[in-house]
């Protein structure tokens, strides 16, 4: 399927607004869109729909930012040891060799999405069984905060909900669920700036380049900040009522009809090899 640039660029930008921060893994339904309308929309377009949700976070939990600069100043270099583990990760899938075979094309695979949307679904319905504490994030030691980022860093791979992975995380060590959520998204705004500047860095040096037109790109961060934050938003009351794990009813059967869509087409392709 082969759309028209905006049409595409506004697709990506709502899907990467609505993905983000609702526990159904942004990462692995790009990939999967992206294949079926022929376009991911490039490294370009990659940055700036996250700088659009990169906005919606800060724009959604100003107070508590303000806060932690303020008064929680213990917070920061809790926030600094948690994405210590997904930056690492993220760095060894992006530049990063084994044998001499690099493995970014993992972050690129529609089968491996698939699987791992299934992983997702699962680990909602198992947020149910989880009674969570009474601890406010202010007060998570090292140690927690380092494991919930290990959360983080296993949702670098496409299907893996970030969000929903690392509430669940923070929930299972005794956080009270509210502030797993917000402990969650404070925790993504260091993540996703760490990815945009290795992306931004890449278009500097040249290793790769921007084919989004400047127009589209400012859309694209109007779309996905607007969608995110309403997404945001909804998220909060859904994990408020314990209702989260109802997107494992859209997770489980959809990643199973990626997978299967992606076994058909190698066993095609091996077919007519």
């Amino acid at each position: 399927m082969t759309l028209s640039e905006p049409v595409t660029v506004f697709i990506l930008a709502v899907l990467q607004g609505i993905a983000e921060f609702l526990p159904i893994s942004s990462s692995g339904h790009l990939v999967v869109v992206g294949h079926l309308l022929g376009s991911t929309g490039g490294p370009g377009l990659n940055v700036v729909l996250h700088f659009g949700t990169l906005l919606a976070i800060v724009f959604y939990y100003w107070p508590q930012i303000i806060a932690m600069l303020r008064s929680d100043r213990r917070v920061i270099p809790l926030l600094i040891a948690g994405t210590i583990p997904a930056g690492c990760v993220g760095l060894w899938l992006k530049k990063g060799t084994i044998g001499g075979k690099n493995y970014a094309w993992i972050l690129d695979d529609p089968l491996l999405a698939g699987f791992m949307l299934v992983f997702t679904g699962y680990m909602l319905l198992l947020l149910t069984r989880l009674k969570g504490g009474e601890q406010p994030y202010q007060k998570m030691g090292f140690a927690k905060a380092i494991l919930v980022g290990c959360a983080q860093a296993i949702a670098l791979l496409p299907g893996i909900s970030r969000s929903g992975s690392t509430i669940v995380a923070a929930t299972a060590l005794g956080l009270e669920r509210q502030s797993a959520a917000t402990w969650s998204f404070l925790l993504a705004i260091p993540a996703i700036g760490a990815a945009m500047a290795l992306e931004c860095y890449d278009l500097y040096t040249g290793e790769s380049t921007i084919e989004t037109p400047t127009h589209l790109l400012v859309m694209g961060v109007v779309v996905s900040a607007m969608v995110g934050w309403m997404s945001l938003s909804l998220m909060v009351r859904l994990l408020d009522k314990g209702r989260l794990h109802w997107f494992a009813y859209w997770l489980i059967p959809f990643g199973l009809g990626v997978v299967v869509w992606r076994l058909h087409l190698m066993v095609q392709a091996y077919i007519n090899s």
